[in-house]
């Protein structure tokens, strides 16, 4: 079930299909979209594509996310901060047309992104080692302008996990999830002035690229932490899309070293989502319950596109067994939870 991809390659072939599917531990598909093929029209083919580059940065106060993404048709850039205490977040979201603004690099390894507009501006700017990430964002809040700061470190011998899935004919997900990336800068936005340092702070790039079925549903639980110990902890667990028969994205890191599972099922109440969710492997080697603690879910209907879902922010306890055999007991590590349904 877990076919690992090693050798460098195209991502996609002439008819628009995966040429590999599978994982790896870093990006070695090269993307390349210019071969999409679900329609003769390649107008269609391109408004068809969504890309996206997704930071979340978590601390034991809070936690902070900037994306900029391009589903095809409209561009989508926001940012959002949960204060964990008081249990509020802030969030603005500002759509463009057509994309306007939302170029993405066709590499997670390589390449920027530049965005400015009408009051906003995010630069992601990768550098040997690290990524550096600068959001402003005027009167965000009450007001109150955002300013972010920030410098994420990325080791050369960092695992992530990379997956190459298949949804349908024509249709993929190209997708790599960084956990565990030390952070340093400062977050300021009216009484929020919060300087960050990588003994506390970690964070996460959802890095995805893919043709995606106008109606989708998927379930996705990450979280980047430190163990009593003092060694970085990172999980990302997904299911609900796709043909996964060659690999699914389930995998937990410790210090940058990845542990690859199968199958895991979320077990959760759809109708009451602040009730704990539970993540269980298919061998059993993993045995997660996450305890929510805030709902950071929302609905979106922008005519052609909409979304809603949860994103359960909370608390995971449990186990999970290592590639090494090391069985490691979690109790309080901060993460979430989500489900998400779509229509883009």
């Amino acid at each position: 079930m877990q076919n690992e991809i090693t050798e460098r390659d195209f991502l996609l072939d002439s008819r628009g299909e995966l040429r590999h599917r599978g994982f790896s531990k870093r990006p070695v598909l090269i993307y390349n979209p210019e071969n999409v093929n679900v329609s003769r029209i390649g107008l269609v083919n391109r408004l068809r594509i969504k890309e996206w580059d997704y930071y979340g940065i978590t601390t034991p106060d809070f936690y902070f996310s900037a994306t900029v993404s391009n589903v095809g048709y409209m561009g989508l850039v926001f940012a959002y901060f949960i204060d964990f205490h008081d249990r509020t977040r802030l969030m603005k979201v500002l759509p463009t047309p057509m994309g306007l603004g939302c170029r993405l690099p066709r590499q997670s390894d390589t390449g920027d992104v530049h965005f400015h507009l009408v009051g906003v501006s995010m630069r992601f700017v990768r550098e040997r080692e690290r990524r550096v990430l600068e959001v402003k964002w005027r009167r965000f809040s009450r007001g109150a302008d955002l300013h972010a700061e920030l410098v994420l470190e990325q080791p050369e011998d960092l695992e992530s996990i990379v997956v190459a899935t298949p949804i349908s004919k024509g249709h993929f997900y190209y997708n790599q999830k960084i956990n565990c990336m030390p952070v340093s800068g400062r977050i300021r936005c009216g009484g929020i002035d919060s300087e960050l340092a990588g003994d506390s702070a970690l964070a996460t790039l959802d890095w995805g690229r893919g043709v995606w079925e106008y109606r989708t549903f998927w379930n996705w639980a990450s979280a980047s932490g430190f163990l009593p110990d003092g060694r970085r902890f990172g999980l990302n667990l997904g299911a609900g899309f796709g043909d996964l028969s060659a690999a699914t994205e389930n995998c937990v890191f410790v210090e940058g070293k990845m542990t690859k599972y199968g199958e895991v099922k979320f077990e959760y109440d759809r109708s009451e989502t602040m009730k704990p969710w539970r993540l269980v492997s298919d061998d059993g080697k993993l045995d997660l319950t996450l305890a929510p603690f805030f709902d950071s879910g929302q609905k979106t209907n922008l005519i052609l596109a909409s979304t809603q879902g949860h994103q359960m922010f909370g608390r995971y306890s449990g186990r999970a067994v290592t590639q090494d055999g090391e069985a490691i007991e979690l109790s309080g590590l901060i993460g979430w939870a989500e489900e998400h349904l779509a229509r883009w």
